[in-house]
């Protein structure tokens, strides 16, 4: 006579799957258990079973916490022992974490990035001389060029001149400067030139698949 057959959809619902049925039966056997000494141990032992199952996570500073936490969940906050950790409750666990903000100060000009801010920053802080001058003109030819990417059209100078002003809250101003930026082709000739050999180098990748089919079909 076949034995009925019992399916895992038929069986109660396991809180944590990764760690397996039987070790939902351990945390179950536990929970029922009257003696609280003897809980004690039980659930110590469940701890050491536990690690064992993640002997990559041995190394983690909070890995004894995590388990303990991980046991209470799986017996549904019902199991009462003397953890050496404070005890979850269920209401921490429901806790929605606070929203991140966005980390764009300026959502206007998202095409520049959020390291040039970080760059304007540090211009700002530099000592006036050379050295100033050569990032600041070095910031504004970058912001010339993310520019580019996104409108792929020219742009004047004085476009790049203002943003760079609103940046950074008015304490660098480029507006009466002698020296220009560099020019649109000359910006976007590394872009360019990496386009076109990867367009030439995918032709010749496919003539040579071409040519090589045919050869093979000449051979049969």
């Amino acid at each position: 006579m076949i034995e009925d057959i019992e399916y895992n959809t038929e069986r109660p619902k396991l809180i944590i799957p990764e760690y397996g049925r039987h070790m939902q039966k351990m945390v179950d056997q536990a929970i029922a258990i009257e003696d609280r000494e003897e809980r004690n141990k039980v659930a110590k032992s469940i701890i050491a079973v536990m690690g064992n199952l993640n002997p990559h996570l041995r190394d983690v500073p909070d890995f004894q916490p995590m388990l303990w936490d991980q046991l209470f969940i799986i017996s549904d906050f019902k199991l009462e022992v003397d953890s050496p950790f404070p005890i979850p409750t269920r209401e921490e666990l429901a806790e929605r974490p606070e929203p991140l903000e966005y980390p764009q100060n300026f959502p206007r000009y998202r095409f520049y990035g959020n390291n040039i801010k970080r760059m304007i920053d540090v211009a700002i802080g530099w000592e006036e001389g050379d050295k100033k001058e050569g990032l600041v003109l070095t910031i504004a030819n970058h912001m010339k060029k993310c520019f580019l990417n996104w409108n792929k059209d020219t742009v004047e100078d004085d476009v790049i001149f203002n943003h760079l002003l609103e940046l950074s809250d008015g304490k660098i101003d480029l507006r009466n400067s002698k020296e220009g930026l560099s020019a649109a082709s000359d910006l976007m000739k590394t872009k360019k030139r990496f386009s076109s050999n990867s367009c030439n180098s995918g032709k010749k990748n496919y003539k040579s698949n071409s040519n090589n089919r045919n050869n093979n079909r000449k051979r049969y």
